[in-house]
């Protein structure tokens, strides 16, 4: 997201000495992307980032695919997902590719006895249910119900919840997230034609400084392993930093939407963008205003795409028997569209309470083996009269 942020100390020139009121040097650190041409920050820690004490022991986390090659259509029940205390363990991947992982988690504690770190993928939680705090190093953002938190690959972080039921969707991206191109200046602002704007992202706050040592486990995510890490320090020990690169919150509830006098397609609705695939945001909003029009959407062939629609809350116009926690896969090969009276049932309405969000990925998406556990079955032949 190309908006600059700063948070605590920082010298005034980049890359020169900088010590504490004591003394002792701050060792400056570049947190960056795409090697050293993407965006970045640099943060200035009390303690090298770097004094590793032991690797504790690796283990795999690879999903088990059920699917590799998929043309049926599939109804997931999310929130049949069981609740797991541990929030790495909670967490149960249900489509992925080489780009990305989609899935479920249901924590019912927070992610304090241990820090966690994915090194290989930007990630996408949308908060469905649950209140807290997520805490970096580079400060916390307080969140809740309707929130998406882009949390960048190599991020340290904790999340602290207030509740017991929490219900999260997370997107792991192996490419950064970013606003799309079409809403923003050469410069990078955001236009006035776009959805949202600058005054909408909940930026990282309460920088916390820790000057400790000890055993401080970091749990690393890296090419389909989990690493368990002792640090000789504490991860939060930053005492400034600035940049380009940091967590953020977004509410879909401050998504605005576009429409128009007939239907409008789904790039309107495109909140973030990646290389590989886009996520999308459907909010409450009013219909289509041509005296003929019908707010259903169109039948519509997914040739380029993998469509994944997850539905939050409200009325989901054009599908029968759709809950909330469900999630609804469309393979590229074969046309969808609104299932058989949907569309007649659509004529006439002025307004829509839908909430959901979509992903839409430009290659295949394979099933896992915890997909299948709670796929309906019979989604795929829903279409039939």
């Amino acid at each position: 997201m190309p908006i600059y942020h700063h948070l605590g100390n920082i010298p005034q020139k980049r890359h020169t000495i900088f010590k504490s009121p004591q003394g002792n040097f701050y060792y400056e650190q570049l947190f960056g992307t795409e090697g050293f041409s993407g965006h970045s920050s640099l943060s200035y820690h009390v303690h090298r980032p770097t004094q590793v004490k032991e690797i504790i022991k690796s283990y795999s986390v690879q999903p088990k695919i059920a699917i590799d090659k998929n043309i049926k259509s599939l109804l997931l029940k999310g929130f049949e997902i069981k609740p797991t205390a541990d929030f790495l363990e909670s967490r149960k991947t249900l489509l992925l590719n080489s780009d990305c992982q989609i899935g479920l988690a249901a924590p019912t504690e927070s992610l304090t006895k241990y820090f966690y770190k994915n090194a290989d993928a930007d990630e996408l939680i949308f908060i469905h249910k649950g209140k807290g705090k997520l805490r970096t190093f580079m400060g916390n953002i307080h969140f809740e119900y309707g929130d998406y938190l882009v949390i960048p690959r190599g991020m340290i972080y904790q999340i602290e919840f207030e509740t017991s039921e929490n219900r999260l969707l997370y997107v792991e991206s192996h490419a950064p997230y970013y606003t799309p191109k079409r809403y923003k200046s050469s410069s990078g602002q955001l236009l006035e034609h776009s959805p949202f704007c600058e005054r909408d992202f909940k930026l990282p706050t309460e920088l916390e400084t820790h000057d400790e040592k000890g055993d401080f486990i970091i749990k690393i995510k890296k090419e389909g392993m989990m690493h368990e890490v002792l640090y000789a320090t504490h991860p939060f020990d930053v005492v400034g930093w600035d940049g380009y690169n940091f967590p953020y919150g977004f509410s879909i509830h401050n998504f605005e939407p576009i429409t128009g006098r007939v239907h409008q397609p789904p790039p309107v609705h495109q909140t973030f963008e990646t290389s590989t695939f886009v996520v999308c945001s459907f909010v409450p909003r009013l219909y289509d205003y041509h005296p003929l029009a019908i707010p259903a959407p169109y039948n519509h062939s997914n040739i380029d795409s993998d469509e994944v629609l997850y539905y939050v809350d409200g009325d989901f116009m054009s599908r029968n028997n759709i809950e909330q926690g469900h999630i609804t896969l469309h393979p590229k090969g074969i046309p969808h569209g609104p299932a058989p009276g949907a569309m007649e049932r659509s004529i006439g309405q002025t307004v829509t309470q839908e909430l959901a969000v979509m992903v839409d990925t430009f290659r295949p998406l394979q099933v896992t083996e915890e997909a299948m556990g709670i796929d309906d079955g019979k989604y795929y032949k829903s279409w039939v009269e």
